[in-house]
């Protein structure tokens, strides 16, 4: 892996900062769109706890790799693709700590504001994304083809009979 330019980390920087949700691929599987913050030069994101966003479909381990997709906040595009490093703090570090801060102030309707720190520390995994490569795809570099991927497998259906406690609509002669 090369280093990323400082036009790379500035395009990665400003698009993590603002994008709601970056889009994260781990080592198998599909990727999953994620809430973050940008926090010390990294994504970081909290999960896999009651109530919190799913991440044990990413695999993600401290050490690994993955690839975070950010895009436009105008458009809504793919706006750059990059590779990165994983890191898992232990949550007794100052590090963990800070991050867990910025998280904190980031995280909607949470049902325990002031105890989330604890909670996330005891249920929860956070990982920092870390840029650890030039970015595989940015602007004047994206790919011609299709990248749509089919919708994963789900339980959810909208085509299922109507209960038959609701009202019929009839329509008019």
């Amino acid at each position: 892996m090369t280093t990323p330019t400082a036009l790379d980390l500035a395009l990665i920087e400003e698009s993590a900062k603002k994008s709601a949700l970056v889009w994260v691929r781990g080592p198998q599987g599909p990727a999953r769109p994620l809430w973050h913050v940008w926090h010390d030069g990294a994504v970081w994101v909290v999960g896999d706890g009651p109530g919190e966003q799913p991440l044990a479909g990413l695999r993600l381990t401290d050490g690994g790799t993955a690839t975070v997709t950010c895009r436009s906040k105008d458009k809504g595009g793919r706006l750059v693709v990059w590779p990165a490093r994983v890191g898992e703090p232990a949550p007794d570090g100052d590090a963990w700590r800070e991050a867990v801060a910025e998280l904190r102030g980031k995280r909607l309707n949470a049902p325990d504001a002031e105890a989330l720190a604890e909670r996330w520390a005891a249920e929860c995994r956070v990982f920092r994304l870390a840029p650890a490569g030039e970015p595989s795809q940015r602007p004047g570099s994206m790919p011609t083809a299709s990248l749509a991927a089919p919708p994963l497998p789900t339980p959810a259906s909208t085509r299922l009979p109507t209960p038959s406690g609701l009202p019929v609509r009839r329509r008019k002669a």
